[in-house]
């Protein structure tokens, strides 16, 4: 703000940062959705919501054939698509930021050349995937040069990666045309990718209007396929209540199993996501193995007094992707293509070029109160945790939002929660969901506190008084290691 930037130059500052000191959760090496909201010149009614969607697809020589054995892998070179989330910048910077990308990309160098602390949350990564990063020399050498993984508040400096930043601040496009992309597709090949410069070329950022509903006098705004966008809407407008909300999102289980997938190389029926709707459908009736996203990714939501709104999630898909870091670029590589089905009835299918369905779902609610940017992690369950916030916070927008992202919340899924089939998962104080889930034997796993599995939501508010003055706040998800931060002309 004191350099003149918006709310663009912030969400970016927040998430270009975010990949040096969470490299397990958001590397360079993942993708980004992001959904942007420019004010019209006509007042609230001439806004324009654009989504940016920078996923990547798996490589151009990879087939079912081509893999190691009868299963999609869950990490590993063959589960690394292109990663997106450098063109998602350069998209999202187009769209109006007042600051150059190169502001962000050097002072996050400077991030990586001084060092970072482990936080109790990367300490908790690096023990969850112990012996994938001692297995991996990449991320043995960052993490456990001496064969020790580092304790909490201990520092980590990352040369190759702070020599990259610079690099991309020079030129970003070198991610996908230069000597980052060539460094890259030579690292994968040598892990037993089947990567080519002309699959790094091929990336681009998709950034098209958003998909909305109109639900009562507000409008829900979501990215579209293959992300998880219109299976959001789809609850949201089938919701009312705990009951009606757990039946939409148990509908969304399948519908999500059936019809989400890549529309640019599979059939996606996208009135049927939004309408909830799998029958008739000849598509697959049981899950493929995908794996559970384990929530490792970041929600970036900011807002200014202009009515510019931004809400990007970026991710790594498992903690630390696919297990590998680029040893010459110091890039933590996303194991995104983990997603693939191997079924050729799937719209999720692996086929060369093909993205796997994707869990990231930002949101914006206009609404005559104002403006609601909102993100979360929580892989598959997206769609559900914010069907349950954001309602809550468009119903009486004088509520503390960090009092109403403290509420207890539930989330259904399967193995993305430990489960072997579908189950409810509930924090503590939801009698009515556990009630309603028991009556449809539904099983039940009743958690004894908050729980990360429920989310980290993140959000920021425009909000338009009776009067018409205007206010923003913010607030972030007490499960989380988030801030909101509320930054006003010369103090915070």
């Amino acid at each position: 703000m004191s350099a003149g930037g918006n709310a663009l130059d912030a969400a970016l500052a927040a998430a270009t940062a975010l990949t040096v000191v969470y490299p397990h959760q958001c590397a360079l090496g993942g993708d980004l959705v992001a959904l942007v909201r420019l004010p019209g010149p006509d007042g609230p009614g001439s806004a324009a919501v654009h989504a940016v969607v920078s996923a990547g697809a798996a490589p151009a020589a990879l087939t079912p054939t081509g893999l190691p054995g009868p299963a999609m892998p869950r990490q590993g070179p063959h589960t690394v698509t292109v990663p997106g989330v450098v063109a998602g910048w350069q998209a999202l910077a187009s769209l109006g930021a007042r600051l150059p990308l190169s502001d962000p990309l050097r002072y996050a160098q400077g991030l990586a050349e001084r060092g970072s602390t482990v936080t109790a949350g990367l300490r908790r990564a690096l023990g969850s995937r112990a012996e994938a990063v001692l297995a991996d020399p990449g991320l043995r050498a960052l993490f456990a040069p001496d064969g020790d993984l580092p304790a909490t508040g201990a520092r980590f400096t990352q040369p190759a990666l702070a020599r990259t930043l610079a690099h991309l601040a020079d030129d970003p496009a070198s991610f996908y045309h230069g000597e980052i992309a060539d460094r890259l597709v030579a690292g994968l090949r040598a892990a037993g990718g089947l990567h080519t410069a002309a699959d790094f070329a091929a990336h681009h950022a998709e950034v098209v209007p958003a998909l909305a509903t109109r639900l009562g006098p507000d409008t829900w705004w979501a990215a579209p396929p293959p992300t998880a966008g219109p299976l959001l809407l789809g609850v949201a407008a089938a919701a009312g209540g705990d009951t009606a909300l757990l039946d939409a999102c148990l509908r969304a289980v399948q519908v999500r199993l059936r019809h989400l997938g890549d529309p640019r190389t599979a059939p996606v029926n996208i009135p049927a996501i939004l309408a909830l709707d799998s029958r008739d459908d000849p598509g697959p009736a049981t899950p493929w193995s995908e794996p559970p996203a384990h929530g490792d990714t970041v929600a970036v939501s900011a807002s200014d007094d202009s009515g510019l709104s931004v809400v990007l999630i970026q991710s790594v898909f498992q903690t630390f992707g696919a297990g590998l870091l680029e040893p010459r670029t110091g890039i933590v590589l996303h194991n995104r293509g983990a997603a693939f089905s191997l079924d050729p009835a799937s719209p999720a299918r692996l086929t060369p070029g093909s993205r796997p369905p994707h869990t990231l779902c930002p949101l914006i609610v206009d609404s005559p109160t104002g403006v609601l940017a909102i993100g979360c992690q929580g892989g598959r369950a997206q769609p559900w945790i914010l069907a349950q916030v954001a309602p809550v916070l468009l119903a009486d927008p004088e509520q503390d939002p960090a009092d109403v992202l403290a509420r207890p919340r539930w989330v259904v899924g399967d193995v993305d929660l430990g489960h072997d089939r579908t189950t409810l998962v509930a924090e503590p104080g939801l009698g009515a969901v556990l009630a309603a889930a028991r009556s449809r034997d539904l099983p039940v796993d009743e958690r004894a506190g908050p729980e990360d599995i429920a989310g980290h939501v993140q959000l920021t508010r425009h909000r338009v008084a009776p009067d018409g003055t205007t206010r923003l706040d913010a607030a972030s998800d007490p499960r989380a290691d988030g801030a909101g931060e509320l930054i006003e002309e010369g103090r915070r």
